[in-house]
């Protein structure tokens, strides 16, 4: 909270607030739930079906549904949804459509109002109104499903005592804005953190050297600040990351093709993902499900499997609108209904372009300066009847006409299938834009104008089908080139070259080695830019002179193999050195709080070495020093990497302070950093920290044998709070 908006009486209601906020935060947990509970708790009579339904049960509470028709599948999916994380699913609701300050109050109304600007639901009746007749059909029984839980249900989740929700029927249209919730587009992430260095006099340059190395867009937030709390909670729930990879038959050791994805989203519980299965008349699937959303988005069906990776496609633009006649913006005013206050008014404005971002009271720029979001997911596009689809193809033409009409988020669609192929497309729709050596961050009005009106999608883009090579890997790298440029900022290679190097290495690719990928924690970026460190500290002589502990740490690093092992002491040395040299050596040139803007976009295994080599020599030395002599106290403290990086699971109200304590569940220590395959992502840091996302569930199959299929669920699959 801006200290601006602390007048006295506003800090004695907030204070109040808190209060009866602590008072909802000790309703009691529910008591603890054993398998067999869990399931008695599920409706069971009068449900509107036309045939009997039998759901399979293993002991992770992992349902398997088995309908003679589908609209029968569809309602027992929403009921098995609304079952095992009701809860969530209503927070996400809430979420994407800028209802957070009904549950948590008068500190959120900023968030919510820039949550709204963003407008998810946005296309949602024009979708709804083009949606496939079967899609249609599908859609309106799962909501059912939904609904039949919602009213039957004896008792409802915990969140709804303790945030003050009031069961509310779910429609179509809440799930149609919930899937553009989580269709974010990342590039929105870089935006907002280089938001404030526009006003730089080296701006120019800035941006041309950022988007000329691609930078990094996913780093972890600073705690404390609402833009980064905005930041967090979209990145959160959207694919903003991944792995995935698949292997043909000749590479592998049984002659059968393997898949293995593995989705980045934050680290919370319940997951983000659940697992199910599903065999109806048009359906056998069995997958990873977005809580909510009823569609498989990774998994296998008797055919064919399928994963995917963020694009970090370029699927918005910002328009200066600021030179606009005042008939061509449209201001709507809208309610924020606020928990323990007064509800709040809050202004929309709205133009041909899209609505003006920059209303938001979380971006500060130029006064006067108007900026417009025009965004793909902001036009009708029909992801559910893709996904579906995909759901139920059997082959390569079928899975790639499938995600015609597919637009948002950009994701790259990996395939496997039972006759041995293997392949991967880009899914999206993207403006066609002409290829640009540097487009501006911001453009002017009707600037790309016929790019938006003739948008290219799936068939005009780049395909790879059984590559001779025989495999494919994606890792929210640049992709493939293309007629129009399909991106500017992608995750570093380090992943993708890893993976690739992993599987070169053998001949005959077994299940075990694939398994053995996902668990891997060597970062090349970390072990390049240490390189040139040491190539530095030998080049300069920068060691002598440095006390006994600084020296320890540079002999850590000496020793260090790039490892991100939980045991590693020289990963301790490195991120401890690292998070030192960063703030003195790019400080002085980013003031004011733009260094973590700036350090969160740029690829810093890109420029690291790069600077340091062309850096003045007295300076370089004196900055190599003081970091290694600072860092000294953390590797003193830390014995290694697992006890300063940590992976701490809770459920979200554990964010509370102080009585959000019980609902924390584990603290363990954590392997993997930023850009390893197992990721755990972080901020540079000498301090013992959580890690935000990464590696939180996955998906392995061998598709010579329908039941080979590996799950990963960190957290496990039922989101009832004190389940077994």
């Amino acid at each position: 909270m801006r200290a601006a908006r602390w007048t006295r009486g506003f800090g004695l209601v907030a204070g109040l607030a808190i209060m009866l906020a602590g008072c909802a935060l000790l309703a009691p947990l529910p008591p603890e739930a054993s398998l067999e509970s869990r399931l008695a708790a599920l409706p069971r009579a009068g449900l509107p079906l036309e045939h009997d339904v039998l759901i399979h049960w293993n002991a992770h509470q992992v349902p398997f549904i088995e309908a003679a028709s589908d609209a029968d599948a569809a309602f027992a999916l929403g009921l098995v949804h609304a079952h095992l994380r009701l809860g969530q699913m209503e927070l996400l609701r809430r979420i994407s459509q800028g209802r957070i300050s009904e549950m948590l109050g008068p500190l959120t109304v900023d968030i919510d109002h820039s949550l709204r600007i963003l407008d998810f639901g946005r296309a949602a009746l024009a979708i709804e109104a083009g949606l496939a007749p079967e899609t249609r059909v599908w859609l309106e029984r799962f909501v059912d499903g939904v609904n039949h839980y919602l009213a039957r249900s004896e008792a409802l989740p915990h969140e709804f005592a303790v945030l003050g929700l009031e069961p509310e029927p779910w429609t179509v249209r809440d799930l149609l804005t919930v899937g553009r919730l989580a269709a974010t587009d990342v590039n929105w992430f870089v935006w907002f953190r280089l938001w404030t260095l526009r006003a730089r006099p080296d701006w120019p340059a800035l941006w041309a050297r950022l988007v000329r190395g691609g930078g990094a867009s996913m780093p972890s937030f600073a705690a404390g600040d609402e833009l980064a709390a905005l930041t967090e909670l979209l990145a959160g729930v959207s694919r903003s990351g991944s792995n995935t990879l698949v292997v043909a038959p000749a590479r592998t050791a049984n002659g059968g093709a393997l898949i293995a994805s593995d989705p980045h989203l934050g680290f919370v519980l319940p997951n983000l993902w659940l697992i199910a299965g599903l065999k109806s008349p048009s359906y056998h699937v069995v997958g990873l499900m977005v809580p909510g959303l009823p569609f498989f988005a990774l998994g296998r069906n008797r055919h064919i499997a399928w994963g995917g990776t963020n694009m970090r496609a370029a699927s918005s633009d910002l328009i200066d609108v600021s030179g606009l006649a005042p008939a061509q913006v449209t201001t709507r005013r809208e309610i924020v209904r606020v928990r323990w206050w007064f509800d709040s008014e809050v202004a929309v404005r709205d133009t041909a372009f899209g609505p003006v971002i920059s209303d938001s009271p979380l971006l500060k720029g130029p006064d006067g300066e108007a900026v417009a979001l025009r965004w793909v997911g902001h036009q009708a596009s029909d992801e559910f009847s893709a996904m579906l689809r995909v759901n139920r193809a059997r082959n390569w033409r079928e899975f790639r006409a499938a995600f015609r009409g597919y637009a948002v988020s950009g994701q790259n669609m990996l395939y496997a299938d039972t006759a041995g192929n293997i392949g991967q497309l880009m899914a999206v729709r993207l403006p066609s834009r002409a290829e640009s050596e540097l487009p501006p961050m911001i453009h002017a009005p009707g600037e790309g104008e016929a790019a938006w009106a003739a948008p290219v999608e799936v068939d005009g883009l780049p395909a790879r089908f059984n590559p001779p090579r025989g495999f494919l890997v994606s890792a929210n790298n640049r992709p493939s080139e293309t007629a129009v440029p399909v991106g500017y900022f992608f995750s570093p290679d380090d992943r993708v070259r890893r993976i690739t190097a992993l599987l070169s290495a053998r001949d005959a690719i077994a299940m075990a080695d694939v398994l053995a990928i996902q668990t891997d924690v060597f970062e090349p970026t970390a072990a390049a830019i240490n390189g040139a460190v040491l190539a530095a500290l030998d080049r300069l002589g920068a060691e002598t002179g440095l006390g006994a502990a600084a020296r320890e740490v540079a002999a850590a690093m000496r020793a260090w193999d790039g490892r991100y092992d939980a045991n590693s002491r020289g990963a301790v040395a490195y991120e401890a050195f690292l998070s030192h040299f960063i703030a003195g050596f790019y400080g002085p040139r980013f003031p004011d709080g733009e260094l973590s803007g700036f350090t969160s976009v740029a690829k810093m295994g890109l420029f690291l070495p790069e600077d340091i080599a062309a850096a003045e020599p007295a300076a370089l030395e004196r900055t190599l020093a003081e970091a290694l002599e600072k860092a000294a106290p953390a590797f003193a403290r830390f014995e290694n990497w697992g006890e300063m990086h940590r992976l701490a699971l809770g459920h979200p109200l554990s964010r509370v302070p102080l009585l959000g304590r019980r609902y924390d569940v584990v603290d363990l220590p954590a392997a993997g950093s930023r850009q390893t395959v197992m990721k755990t992502n972080h901020a540079p840091s000498d301090e013992r920290h959580e890690a935000g996302y990464g590696s939180q569930a996955r998906h392995v199959s061998d598709l010579s044998d329908p039941d080979e299929n590996y799950f990963v669920l960190l957290g496990g699959q039922d989101g009832w709070l004190r389940s077994s």
